[in-house]
């Protein structure tokens, strides 16, 4: 199991998901990952922690009263100063969609978007320092945005997070990947015209799993549905799926080590 105490500032350290209905979310990602829950306390809209090996894979919660939105996985960056980041942001075009906000003794969080409209959040860890498990089956592995100018985004998040920008080298599309030193924080996909108009930029979530085509075919069984058939890529094969409350996420099975 490839376990993690603190994530580096600038990466992305934790995934979570907002629902219509947490009870029915724990029952899908309890089967379907093969996770356990720790509820949280009622001061925290019972935000729950979804664990694998006993560790903090991801959160789930349920939207704050009052507010309307359809369920969604979001991504986090780390930052140790989140005031200062926010800052930056701001300069740079981007927007802070929910401000500052304390989490008990957990830690700091403000919700923002990018200059194209891609959504996401940004953390400032005390006692939670985000995922404690990455890179196995159930955890989390790698995410992306997926935007109509990745230029402008990929600029706009190394400037934010101190990041370096590479091209990736992949026919018939373009992919540029974030770097903090030697760890890959995340992709940048531009959405071309092969995308519906009424898809907004957004971060994808992918989660590492043993095998793509059995998570495929027990998916249908949970109630949830297959969005993209899995399909190969030099990086392992992919899927992207959809729980019973209409999340979307991306699963990938990692390539055969020689």
């Amino acid at each position: 199991m490839t376990t993690v105490d603190k994530h580096p500032a600038g990466s992305v350290g934790w995934f979570d998901l907002m629902t219509t209905d947490p009870e029915a979310a724990r029952a899908f990602y309890g089967a379907f990952f093969g996770w356990t829950f720790d509820v949280g306390p009622v001061e925290l809209g019972h935000y729950t922690m979804c664990k694998l090996g006993g560790r903090n894979a991801g959160g789930l919660g349920s939207a704050p009263p009052g507010v309307t939105m359809p369920p969604v996985w979001s991504v986090y960056f780390i930052t140790e100063d989140l005031d200062n980041t926010l800052m930056r942001l701001r300069e740079l075009v981007g927007n802070v969609v929910t401000p500052t906000m304390d989490i008990m003794e957990e830690g700091r969080m403000a919700v923002a978007s990018d200059p194209t409209g891609a959504v996401f959040g940004i953390w400032q860890g005390k006692r939670h320092q985000g995922a404690q498990v990455i890179d196995e089956p159930g955890a989390m592995t790698w995410c992306e945005v997926n935007t109509r100018d990745g230029g402008k985004a990929a600029e706009f998040y190394a400037k934010v997070f101190d990041l370096e920008v590479k091209k990736l080298d992949a026919p018939g599309m373009e992919y540029k990947t974030l770097h903090k030193g030697d760890k890959t924080v995340g992709g940048v996909l531009q959405m071309d015209q092969h995308w519906p108009e009424s898809v907004p930029p957004h971060w994808m979530v992918y989660f590492a799993v043993a095998s793509t085509d059995a998570s495929c075919a027990r998916v249908g069984e949970l109630g949830g549905k297959v969005c993209v058939p899995a399909f190969d890529t030099p990086y392992g094969r992919i899927a992207v799926l959809e729980d019973p409350q209409g999340a979307v996420f991306s699963i990938v099975q990692p390539p055969a080590k020689p």
